[in-house]
């Protein structure tokens, strides 16, 4: 098999919804076209346009979920491959790994952090409680 096919080999132009969804960062072009209008990508640090023509070298700041992905843009394709090869179309910068790798350990931390969920007391609670409560003299 070859490398990704680009829309013409002499000049690519892929619209910029249309590469997200070649490179796997949203399952389809409608929700990567969404992404785009709601301001969760920019291109080269400014907001885009989802028919914004992508480029090589190109710098796009996505953010998915509680995750936020810088990547530069390696190579373009218009056509949606497995995610080998979707990944070869662009590499996350070192800083964003880092920061994406801080974050999470913040949040698991915290996340363990908490008391355990509220729960109303079942029987054997109601007992301790009234038991302790007249101890107290209350």
């Amino acid at each position: 098999m070859s490398a990704p096919h680009a829309a013409n080999d002499h000049d690519p132009k892929v619209r910029l919804d249309k590469w997200l969804w070649a490179a796997r960062f949203y399952k389809t072009r409608a929700l990567a076209k969404a992404a785009i209008e709601g301001g969760k990508v920019h291109y080269n640090h400014q907001r885009a346009k989802p028919g914004k023509i992508v480029e090589p070298g190109a710098t796009l700041s996505l953010r998915l979920g509680w995750q936020e992905k810088v990547v530069i843009v390696d190579d373009i394709s218009d056509r949606r491959r497995g995610a080998p090869e979707a990944q070869t179309l662009y590499h996350e910068t070192d800083d964003s790994v880092k920061r994406r790798e801080d974050l999470a350990w913040q949040r698991k931390t915290l996340q363990a952090a908490q008391l355990p969920p509220a729960r109303r007391p079942n029987k054997k609670d109601r007992r301790d409680i009234r038991r302790f409560q007249e101890q107290q003299g209350l």
